[in-house]
């Protein structure tokens, strides 16, 4: 079985910045303050859906939550 090397960068080059922008939601929830530890488990919890989190909380849980100095 040979191995694409063109097929591996393709899919490197899509999967990476997924990756890194679920890595970026993730440690921005663990940053700040959203009233409540339920509000920030669920948030948490949508930040670290692979692939798709990270959408919906840019998007929305960005603003709840206050950064903590």
């Amino acid at each position: 079985m040979t191995v694409d090397l063109k097929l591996i960068a393709i899919f490197l080059g899509l999967c990476v910045p997924f990756l890194l922008l679920t890595i970026l939601a993730v440690v921005s929830v663990a940053q700040r303050d959203f009233g409540s530890p339920g509000k920030k488990a669920l948030w948490w919890i949508i930040a670290s859906i692979p692939f798709l989190g990270f959408i919906p909380y840019f998007l929305f849980g960005i603003r709840q939550g206050k950064k903590v100095e």
